[in-house]
């Protein structure tokens, strides 16, 4: 934005972002569900999760665990993330950031975990 483009435009490019996001449930079915390209989970209790949305190849969902308590991050129904069962969580620890990119259209998952 600060070099002309437009908000929208600029949305639509960078993608948008979920601040404040709190985990729930403790199954894939009862996780908090992202609808947002960045999602900042800043309360996350003991076995909290959330479950990324439906994406097409390519596609990149940022999760970033700033809640006090590791973050389970589950595929959509009958994905899988890394080598990870179908519809097994997937954890980021306190602190870390993971980019999911989708390999194929069936919700598999690449993950890439900071350091």
């Amino acid at each position: 934005m600060a070099f002309g483009t437009a908000p929208l435009l600029a949305q639509a490019i960078v993608g948008d972002v979920a601040n404040s996001l709190t985990a729930a449930g403790s199954t894939q079915g009862t996780a908090l569900k992202l609808a947002s390209v960045i999602n900042v989970v800043t309360t996350a209790a003991a076995s909290t999760g959330v479950q990324l949305p439906s994406t097409g190849t390519g596609d990149q969902i940022v999760v970033a665990n700033l809640g006090a308590n590791a973050l389970l991050v589950y595929p959509v129904t009958g994905g899988a993330i890394q080598t990870g069962a179908a519809n097994a969580g997937f954890s980021i620890a306190v602190g870390k950031t993971a980019v999911f990119t989708a390999r194929d259209a069936s919700g598999n998952m690449i993950a890439v975990l900071s350091a």
